[in-house]
């Protein structure tokens, strides 16, 4: 109820009466107890009405202030707003029409004549401005950190400001505890809630590594987070080094954060990771070296490792006047320094909002856009860190072991470790690996999601697109190796977008320690539970498993490419009708379809050849003369099943007997079954017919038929049992069709799943 202007129209009412009223003083007498009013039917909210108040009164109020709540797909809708125009920049002479829905959740804009719907999600909101007022309303700009940007443009200004106000509050939680995650719920069909937060093991990625052995060990002192509080509680650490070394070493290091292994490769070489010294201008610790020289032996190959440092010179330098800063190579024997040029968030945040408004520009050139893109900076951020992932990964393939470390070890330093470890090895160019990877170098060391995503209310100087930038080197090295890749770019955009999303609570904290005082495990869902349900969207068909080799990032200037899938997803015109992945995954598909088809008929076949060879020599003993000796016959004359089986029933048509075998609908389908079988005849029919053997093609495909139209990233997914296509939401369901052989689970439409159900017994 807005209670604001039922007391404004009431107090209008109010002002035209003197204070002693008959108004006043019949309300003032009259308590909902009272059973009947004076004339005997007019009630508002359950309390009797006085006679003189006019009906047109309380039939006004009851309109405007009792109507039925409104809900939209199942969400109860706080504000709807009709006529509302939604601004494309690339067609703003004919912006399209539609009704506002504004949710606990979401903000949804649905166009009546195309049923199309613009869904956002209010923790993808990045800014909201309200816009000068307009001849045809007041406009409503809204820039998401999915990279969409949309301007809404609402009739009356009050309304719109009821929508900005309401935004303003809903976009940007003050407490962690309101985020989206803890209230979301799937349907109850979907995932379980504890499903994909056991699918990873700090302690089983590292036995995969072969750790713990004779040089590495398991640290227990981070149990409690005493040692290092934005570390994980198991931490490895070279077997030579002692309690004081651990302990002194973390308090040399900026937020205690000391050298701990992330990675080991097969020569022996290793990654480790820190954060920066507080040396100032002239302290030392000796433990601190002692624990570098001791990272430095476990690797006998050679007698020198480098120390990467993430920043530029300069900035190191700079922070030696705070007490910090970097090692002082005086101190350090044995080891190789390499400044490597990352520039820190605030130079990474100004410059992916350059790359907005150079994706922003109303009527773009092509010097404008490719002016704009090189004044951002950005692809030259990209190469930069790509060229130090590419240093330390040349360095370990050569036997050399490698400790990296930014400011504090949380943004450069995952983003660096991270991506050396995919040049190196193809277990994590996997799915679930690099799934593993994130969990290891991004979640457990510490990188602070919901700081750099701006997940609550806080300092917006610690927002920066860190694991954007992550994710844009991968498509970079993606796009150069692509056979490389289990996955493809929607996998990433999935990851990129849950991220923000707050849907699940993967990524909601800015530590372990932050993940288990949150209890997210128990109360929230995960995102590697959703992804489990979605794994055939996110395969690459040019992937080859056999690729067992380090790749090297091609660092040419023209080898680094503007993502335009991420940065330009939402811009019409520009993208392919289909993208070729998803052609080539569709095929992929269909065949896997049809081989798995062809080879359950293909037992079945064999099945029934053997039953009707053994079939063929009963019938002849069985209709051989009691007592008379059967001539045998040539193996070529038994073996031969369609001889043999035409033979024998036109017997049994022409004999007299009530032999059980003679009947009038005699088939291959009526005959019984060997052991071998583990379904009847009759599901013959049924296994054929539930595959579909002719798909149709996507190309000409426009609408799903639930009347949802696709655009350049919605996917179009076949159903495997009647071979049409259909949206995401109209394919929800995986069942295993009885005319596969390998008895997967397989996506099927709604409709066929309902048939399905019925038949199944």
């Amino acid at each position: 109820m807005d209670f604001t202007r039922f007391m404004n129209k009431f107090n209008e009412i109010e002002r035209q009466l003197s204070p002693t009223s008959a108004l006043r003083l019949s309300f003032d007498n009259i308590s909902p107890e009272t059973e009947e009013p004076p004339d005997g039917n007019k009630r508002l909210w359950g309390v009797p009405v006085p006679p003189f108040v006019s009906e047109k009164v309380v039939s006004w109020i009851e309109e405007e202030f009792n109507e039925a709540p409104v809900f939209y797909n199942g969400n109860s809708v706080l504000k709807k707003v009709e006529n509302v125009r939604m601004i494309d920049r690339y067609n703003t002479k004919n912006p399209t029409v539609g009704t506002l829905y504004l949710t606990a959740t979401h903000l949804i804009f649905v166009e009546p004549d195309s049923n199309k719907e613009t869904w956002i999600l209010h923790m993808h909101v990045a800014s909201i401005e309200k816009l000068p007022l307009s001849t045809t309303g007041s406009p409503l700009l809204i820039r998401c950190k999915t990279f969409l940007s949309v301007t809404f443009v609402i009739p009356k200004d009050s309304e719109c400001h009821d929508v900005y106000t309401s935004l303003l509050k809903l976009f940007q939680p003050v407490s962690i505890n309101k985020l989206y995650c803890f209230n979301y719920q799937p349907n109850k069909d979907d995932f379980p809630k504890n499903a994909g937060w056991d699918y990873f093991k700090l302690e089983a990625e590292f036995k995969h590594m072969l750790v713990p052995n004779e040089a590495w060990t398991l640290c227990t002192m981070n149990e409690k987070y005493e040692l290092c509080d934005t570390y994980p509680r198991q931490i490895y650490v070279p077997k030579e080094a002692t309690t004081l070394m651990l302990i002194s070493s973390s308090r040399f290091r900026s937020k205690g954060r000391l050298p701990a292994l992330t990675y080991l490769h097969n020569n022996k070489a290793s990654i480790c990771r820190c954060s920066q010294p507080l040396s100032g201008f002239s302290a030392r610790c000796l433990e601190d070296e002692q624990m570098l020289e001791a990272i430095r032996k476990t690797n006998s190959n050679t007698d020198y490792m480098y120390v990467v440092d993430t920043r530029p010179r300069i900035n190191a330098m700079a922070n030696r006047a705070a007490g910090k800063g970097y090692e002082n190579e005086a101190f350090y024997e044995n080891i190789k320094f390499h400044f490597l040029g990352i520039e820190n968030i605030h130079v990474q945040r100004a410059s992916l909002q350059k790359v907005l408004e150079a994706c922003e520009q109303k009527s773009p050139t092509m010097s404008a856009f490719i002016n704009a893109l090189e004044s951002s900076g950005w692809l030259k951020h990209i190469r930069s860190i790509l060229d130090t992932s590419s240093f330390i990964a040349n360095a370990v393939d050569k036997g050399v072991s490698v400790v990296v470390h930014c400011s504090d070890g949380w943004d450069r330093t995952a983003q660096v470790c991270s991506l050396a470890q995919l040049m190196l090895n193809p277990y994590y160019r996997t799915i679930k690996s690099f799934q593993a990877l994130i969990e290891k170098d991004w979640l457990a060391f510490g990188h602070k999601f919901s700081e750099r995503c701006g997940h609550i209310q806080t300092d917006a100087r610690e927002v920066s697109p860190i694991f954007t930038q992550f994710l844009d080197c991968t498509w970079q090295l993606m796009s150069q190796r692509s056979e490389a890749f289990e996955f493809n770019e929607r996998f990433l955009l999935i990851l990129h977008d849950h991220v923000h999303s707050c849907q699940f609570g993967t990524f909601v904290g800015n530590c372990e320690k932050d993940r288990l005082d949150l209890k997210l495990a128990e109360r929230t869902f995960s995102l590697w539970g959703y992804m489990a349900n979605h794994l055939n969207e996110y395969i690459n068909p040019l992937y080859k498993p056999n690729v067992d080799e380090a790749i090297k990032a091609n660092l040419a200037p023209q080898c680094i490419k503007f993502w335009r899938g991420m940065y330009s997803r939402f811009e019409s015109g520009i993208h392919p009708r289909e993208p070729l992945g998803d052609l080539l995954l569709d095929s992929k598909e269909h065949c896997n379809s049809l081989e798995d088809h062809v080879q359950h008929l293909t037992k079945r076949i064999a099945s029934f050849k053997n039953y009707i060879s053994k079939s063929a020599k009963k019938l002849q003993d069985a209709t051989s003369a009691p007592g008379k000796v059967s001539k045998e016959l040539p193996s070529n004359e038994i073996n031969d099943n369609k001889y043999n089986y035409d033979k024998k029933l036109s017997e049994l048509s022409a004999a007299d007997d009530d032999h059980p075998l003679k009947a009038s609908n005699m088939s291959f389908a009526s005959l019984s079954l060997s052991a071998e079988q583990s379904s009847p005849p009759q599901a013959l029919p049924e296994e054929i017919n539930s595959v579909a053997v002719d798909w149709k093609p996507m190309r000409n495909v426009t609408t799903c038929s639930c009347s949802t139209p696709f655009d350049q990233f919605s996917k179009k997914t076949h159903c495997w049992r009647c071979g049409d296509i259909f949206c995401e939401r109209c394919i929800d369901k995986n069942v295993a069709l009885p005319g596969h052989d390998s008895g997967k689970p397989v996506p099927v439409c709604r409709g066929c799943f309902r048939q399905m159900q019925k038949q199944s017994p």
